[in-house]
């Protein structure tokens, strides 16, 4: 093996201009792979991260109907004893209760459906990193009367400003309309330009003076030490408490969850794509070569080598020449990720920032890629290259010395 792996070497280089041709369009394919694929990863772990930190959370305690009717009479029943629980688990880390309801937002302009949340200030900061989307003015706890924090784009759309007063309208516990007037203390702007548009934010002391004569909580959110425990902390707390419905992040936003599923099989995805491409270079490559050593090889099978022999050598040359161009281009897209991990990539020269918030992503991309997926790619370049080899390598084993030595 050792002889036919450094004559299947030589060969390779027998024409240097075109092996290094193939060998550099392989180099590049690869790190194109491998850059699509870990920026690719990382605008889903971006998204999925803000999601999760900065409002989601690991698992949500809700009344069993209100994520399908919103009415604020659906609020959370035993909602100490459950709080209670969840501060003797040792597997969560922190957790918020939120007021929630959908109303109205009133100014001078117009009139938008929004949904109101009410917050605990000192809990929500624990447990989420939402006051970082703060851009400009106040978070909830300045001295003002009855502040509110609004998107910066649902400001634009209302030609709001600090200090402007808004009126929420919405329906309370006994499912009255009321209306309250809010003074606007700050603006955010998260990932989402969605988002953005359809959330305002209160103190719950302010909401819940116009919504209840009592507390009630609509929403607990939790953070957990380890987010592998979601599923086990979302059953433990419905088989609790019967009465409520609890849901990890997944269930909460299977959307987030098919993109995070999805970007796994994207890897393979890319990689096959590209190598296929490539396949047909190979093939060209191979079958080139094996034309021009016909009468070498017929030379070979007529002096004792056997066919099985040959057979390997040709694959061998194939799966020598991609594994080199494999390895060199990761190695390339390895250091091109070392780079992009503390500056990012910045999309914006592809499209506006806006732009990306309005689909909820970060226009400033880190990629990230894992061994397992250099692994897999690297299986995926051998299985191909295997394919686009064995045409010339059987091509080889038919040939006839006799007419191949008569040809040449």
């Amino acid at each position: 093996m050792k002889t036919l792996l450094t004559i299947s070497w030589r060969n390779i280089w027998r024409h240097p201009a075109r092996s290094s041709v193939l060998l550099a369009a392989i180099i590049i394919g690869l790190w194109a792979g491998v850059m699509a694929v870990g920026t690719m990863n990382g605008m889903i772990q971006q998204r999925t991260d803000h999601v999760i930190d900065s409002e989601l959370t690991h698992v949500q305690v809700h009344h069993p109907e209100f994520l399908s009717e919103g009415y604020s009479w659906m609020y959370i029943p035993d909602h100490e004893k459950i709080t209670s629980w969840l501060d003797d688990d040792e597997r969560v880390a922190s957790h918020t209760s939120r007021v929630l309801t959908d109303g109205m937002l009133q100014s001078p302009v117009k009139t938008t459906g929004i949904r109101i949340r009410g917050i605990d200030m000192e809990s929500e900061n624990r447990t989420t990193t939402f006051h970082e989307n703060m851009v400009e003015g106040d978070y909830l706890d300045t001295d003002m009367r009855n502040p509110v924090i609004i998107g910066r784009r649902l400001a634009d759309e209302h030609n709001l400003d600090l200090g402007h007063r808004i009126v929420l309208t919405f329906e309370d516990v006994n499912n009255e309309l009321t209306s309250g007037s809010f003074n606007i203390a700050g603006f955010f702007e998260s990932a989402s330009a969605d988002y953005d548009k359809r959330n305002v934010l209160i103190r719950s002391g302010d909401f819940l003076a116009l919504l209840s004569d009592q507390p009630v909580y609509h929403e607990i959110a939790m953070m957990l030490e380890n987010d592998a425990c979601a599923s086990s902390v979302a059953s433990d707390l419905n088989n609790e408490f019967p009465d409520i419905h609890a849901q990890t992040w997944s269930q909460l936003s299977p959307e987030l969850n098919m993109m995070v599923q999805m970007g796994g099989s994207m890897t393979y995805i890319i990689t096959m794509i590209i190598m296929i491409a490539l396949a047909f270079g190979i093939l060209n490559t191979m079958l080139m070569a094996l034309f021009e050593r016909m009468r070498e090889l017929g030379m070979l099978i007529s002096i004792g080598m056997s066919r099985l022999r040959v057979f390997t050598m040709i694959m061998l040359e194939s799966v020598m020449l991609s594994i080199t161009g494999a390895v060199a281009g990761m190695l390339l897209a390895r250091a091109s990720l070392y780079y992009f991990r503390d500056t990012g990539i910045n999309l914006e020269i592809f499209a506006d920032a806006r732009g990306f918030a309005e689909i909820g992503f970060d226009h400033i991309i880190y990629p990230i890629i894992t061994p397992g997926e250099y692994t897999g790619i690297l299986l995926v370049v051998i299985f191909i290259t295997l394919l686009a080899s064995l045409y010339p390598a059987l091509k080889a084993i038919r040939i006839n010395p006799l007419e191949a030595a008569k040809d040449h």
